[in-house]
């Protein structure tokens, strides 16, 4: 039974663990999702790893960023804000309470969404029937999905995240744990990418939706209204 609420999950790791860069949450890729579907209605619930305190990664404060789709007016938006004071712990959550479940990124994610806790919860979510969507570093979440039948989630799945190469622009190549673009192929996925890097790209397949990149968040916002919707 449809419940119109969608399950949103972000980070609670802050910076990275082999170099002194900070990390967390980039700000845009919840917010621009959080805005269109409650815009069409639906009602979204906040969660992570760990529950609590949710780090920002301080790149995506940056004033050209803030200026993307309303992210500087959700963060100057103390009810807002406040939402990723006291997170959900992933732990406490009823899959049968939402339709879909949705990954945010920000490199924080590399660090803590690759868990076995995680993992279980979005096998049930896809298991029975739920969408289960990403953007950009969020695809990490897919990473660790036994599904019932035994195959990882992303098996034979069409599906992108952020690149290699985006990586490489970002100059974050020797900072993060693994190629989230290597770790996606070698799991069995068909991974695409845009034309070129950081434009906004969605790859659809079935009840799996995908972002590449920051960009991509509302379009991902827009394809799970669209597949709620039938």
């Amino acid at each position: 039974m449809a419940t119109g609420k969608i399950l949103t999950i972000v980070t609670n790791a802050g910076e990275y663990e082999a170099v002194g860069y900070r990390t967390g949450l980039w700000l845009g890729e919840l917010t621009h999702f959080y805005d269109h579907v409650t815009g069409e209605g639906f009602g979204v619930d906040i969660a992570s790893p760990q529950g609590g305190h949710v780090p920002i990664d301080p790149e995506s404060l940056s004033r050209t960023v803030l200026d993307d789709l309303g992210t500087g007016e959700r963060y100057r938006d103390r009810e807002f804000m406040n939402l990723l004071e006291n997170t959900r712990k992933v732990a406490e959550i009823d899959v049968e309470e939402y339709d879909a479940i949705y990954f945010t990124g920000g490199h924080g994610v590399m660090f803590d969404f690759r868990s076995d806790e995680l993992g279980a919860v979005t096998a049930k979510f896809y298991d029975s029937g739920r969408i289960v969507a990403s953007v950009c570093h969020g695809a990490a979440g897919l990473l660790n999905v036994p599904l019932r039948n035994g195959d990882p989630l992303v098996k034979g799945k069409n599906v992108t995240g952020f690149s290699w190469r985006e990586e490489e622009l970002a100059q974050r190549a020797d900072a993060v744990p693994f190629s989230l673009q290597d770790e996606l192929t070698a799991l069995g996925a068909n991974y695409s990418v845009a034309d070129k890097p950081f434009e906004s790209y969605v790859v659809e397949d079935g009840r799996l939706i995908t972002g590449q990149n920051p960009g991509s968040a509302r379009a991902v916002a827009e394809a799970v209204v669209k597949a709620l919707r039938g």
